[in-house]
């Protein structure tokens, strides 16, 4: 079982403009919409199978402890919540997953589907990760994302 991707991609829309317009641009929304593809088969896997990441966006607890010191003072919203609550609750998954990418200072990429899966590779899944670009271009591809 997966997102519906245009109900999936209209969430991240609304909840990333709730909670700041200025994330909400549509190649974060591809972005993101791309990332939980590849991290949990687009919403299939909630908890990682051997691991400690929750979510559509398989982010573990110590990155969500990170992203919510840095953010608390512009977000003071996310002050109280825990990584264990992305499992279940899509709108903080989006804006730690989104979150997760504005703390890169770097634009984020325009282009294809190439140009994304290279970005996420680098800055989400990192160079130790296991994934790959060509994983990402292929389950991006496989949930009609493009």
């Amino acid at each position: 079982m997966s997102y519906d991707v245009t109900q999936f991609r209209g969430l991240i829309k609304r909840t990333l403009t709730a909670f700041d317009p200025a994330m909400a641009t549509p190649v974060a929304v591809n972005l993101l919409l791309g990332t939980a593809a590849q991290e949990s088969a687009f919403g299939r896997y909630l908890q990682q199978v051997h691991g400690p990441a929750v979510g559509a966006f398989q982010m573990e607890p110590a990155t969500f402890e990170w992203l919510r010191e840095k953010y608390d003072a512009k977000y003071p919203e996310l002050i109280h919540r825990q990584a264990d609550e992305m499992e279940w609750d899509l709108r903080l998954a989006i804006i730690m997953a989104r979150l997760r990418y504005r703390a890169i200072p770097l634009a984020l990429p325009e282009g294809d589907v190439v140009a994304l899966a290279a970005y996420w590779k680098r800055h989400y899944n990192t160079p130790l990760g296991a994934g790959t670009p060509e994983e990402y271009i292929a389950n991006y591809q496989r949930f009609g994302l493009g």
